[in-house]
């Protein structure tokens, strides 16, 4: 069998060692032989390709990002895209593919199964946003990143005593603002789940002052004002998947902060820090656990797959329940953090 892997999306530590797991046990254990697709769905759409095999795969395990490159390509925004992908898929000689991403891309997959694609996905995304699976790789790396900041940032805020807002990455999700601000100790999270009262934010920060600690604040991207306002953009422009690109949000909420209170506010933007360099260990483990179990999927012929964690257990979903809607955090979720706020 010739299986083809792509990775699409934004990028996340723990995609190589996927790729590295597909491959190894897919060439040692079924004697499948790989091919490569460039850039997420764009390789498959316009049949662009690498060599993939045991070769290609080694020392990726630690490095972040994906040795397969990626992209925001939609082929249900183009013409004969799909079309396009069957008649590559065939001149390839490709009998199935390993699509891993998240909400997009495997929002892709899935419309492409049920069009007759042979197709078993992967999970991934930083935003632990998929409500198939307890959690994806590259989350537990991001909120590794933004809780070391924060431990940074509190001492400085205490030397200046002024307030440090940290602007983490979750466009509909407050996972990684959640798990990185009760883990670094953070006074204060917001999430887009719960619209926020900047009055009451204010008085938080001035219940803080008043223990004489300075306050840290982490702020999902998406997060919003509960009265007059809106996410903060960055850009008008959408991708193919309908998306803007958000941020600013905490510059808007320093420079209120200031206004209101009097104290100083300055704010931290993470971005794609959060992004990048080595996965954990956990991600490590999870994207590879992730990897084995699906090209054994490949092998029995269990397509319309999706690889999902459940407890400590690799289980199969179906794709279309994996990317049926996001995972958010719960009133009471955010409810039991609360305690540590101000």
């Amino acid at each position: 069998m010739r299986v083809g892997v792509l990775t699409g999306g934004g990028d996340c530590p723990g995609l190589n060692a996927v790729i590295r797991a597909v491959v190894r046990k897919g060439v040692k254990a079924h004697g499948f032989e790989f091919v490569g697709y460039r850039d997420g769905w764009r390789g498959p759409l316009e049949g662009v390709t690498m060599e993939l095999g045991i070769e290609q795969c080694r020392g990726i395990l630690p490095r972040g990002g994906t040795i397969l490159g990626s992209s925001r390509t939609n082929p249900f925004k183009l013409d004969n895209g799909v079309e396009r992908i069957k008649e590559n898929l065939a001149n390839d000689g490709v009998d199935a593919l390993v699509a891993i991403g998240g909400e997009d891309t495997l929002g892709v997959a899935t419309k492409l199964s049920e069009l007759g694609v042979d197709v078993v996905g992967v999970p991934k995304t930083i935003d632990n946003d998929l409500s198939g699976t307890d959690f994806t790789f590259g989350f537990d790396t991001a909120v590794n990143i933004a809780t070391e900041a924060i431990d940074r940032l509190h001492t400085t805020a205490e030397s200046h005593h002024r307030v440090l807002v940290v602007e983490v990455m979750g466009r509909h999700a407050g996972w990684i603002a959640l798990h990185s601000g009760i883990a670094g100790g953070a006074n204060i999270v917001l999430i887009p789940e719960q619209p926020f009262d900047i009055e009451e934010v204010c008085r938080l920060i001035e219940s803080r002052f008043e223990s004489r600690y300075a306050p840290i604040l982490v702020v999902s991207e998406g997060a919003m004002p509960r009265e007059g306002g809106d996410m903060t953009l960055v850009s008008g422009d959408v991708d193919d998947f309908g998306h803007v690109r958000l941020g600013g949000i905490g510059d808007r909420l320093a420079s209120e902060i200031e206004k209101r209170t009097g104290k100083e506010a300055r704010a931290v933007v993470l971005g794609h820090i959060q992004r990048g360099g080595t996965p954990t260990a956990f991600d490590r483990w999870l994207a590879t656990r992730f990897g084995l179990q699906a090209i054994d999927a490949v092998a029995e012929g269990d397509f319309g797959t999706m690889m999902a964690l459940r407890g400590t257990s690799i289980v199969r979903v179906p794709l279309a329940e994996g990317t049926a809607e996001l995972k958010l955090v719960s009133e009471a979720e955010y409810a039991e953090a609360q305690v540590f706020f101000g």
